[in-house]
């Protein structure tokens, strides 16, 4: 039955609306990328209570890995018409989304819509669409989720790094999610200079397997590790990355 209903959903796109207390931003969502979809666009509650947390108005993001835009809308509509969200997403379905739901909400900041993934380098790779939750896309080179359930299609994609988008002029965040489904240690080995010349806020997902390499990337360029499913009161500094990692600015 959900084999059934999870290939129903492909191409069905549904107009949503954040809560206001991250933003209230317009949002164009499908149940393709998780059949919570059918129901909410605020499925993630943890992600929007970070990024009501972390994002100000004004403030630049990046949003590495935006799949529909839950994290980039959001923080779209709490920058509010003085910041800038860039959204990096190769999904060609997703960024036609993710570039309707932007001109949903003219009250937010400007949104630039980043066709591309993101690795340690400029180049081309093979990008793997999921046979089951397109939030579950991820590069060949990537572990990969069992969320998956095989593959759809492959296609080619660009591939850039963050410092290379920083030495073409884009303006530094101040806050950065990344969520690559598995690439994020190639993410972070593509950010040294931005780690050390912009020092965002990161919201990162850690796998296991890169948990180690990614704790002394960032421990080394000045972060202090936390949970971002704890809240403000509750958070304790980590030795290593939890799945759901709050990098912040500081040593203790």
């Amino acid at each position: 039955m959900r084999r059934t209903i999870e290939r129903l959903s492909r191409g069905v796109v549904l107009r949503r609306r954040l809560p206001e207390w991250c933003g209230g931003a317009r949002i164009l969502v499908t149940p393709e990328c998780g059949l919570s979809y059918w129901v909410s666009a605020a499925g993630d509650t943890t992600l929007l209570r970070n990024a009501s947390e972390l994002v100000r108005p004004g403030a630049v993001v990046w949003d590495v890995g935006a799949n529909q835009g839950l994290f980039a809308l959001a923080a779209a509509g709490l920058a509010g018409q003085h910041g800038f969200v860039y959204a990096f997403e190769p999904d060609t379905f997703l960024v036609g989304l993710l570039r309707r739901s932007a001109k949903l909400n003219p009250a937010s900041a400007p949104m630039e819509v980043i066709p591309c993934a993101v690795s340690d380098q400029v180049g081309l790779a093979r990008f793997r669409i999921a046979e089951r939750a397109r939030s579950a896309n991820a590069l060949e080179s990537a572990e990969g989720s069992s969320q998956m359930g095989g593959v759809r299609e492959s296609q080619t994609v660009m591939t850039v790094s963050l410092d290379w988008c920083l030495e073409q002029g884009f303006p530094p965040p101040d806050v950065m999610k990344i969520d690559v489904e598995g690439a994020e240690l190639s993410v972070l080995r593509g950010a040294g200079e931005l780690l050390r010349r912009a020092k965002p806020a990161i919201l990162i997902e850690v796998r296991a397997s890169n948990a180690q390499e990614i704790a002394g990337i960032l421990q080394g360029a000045g972060y202090t590790l936390y949970d971002s499913e704890a809240t403000a009161e509750e958070r304790k500094p980590l030795t290593k990355p939890a799945y759901n990692t709050l990098a912040l600015p500081g040593t203790l």
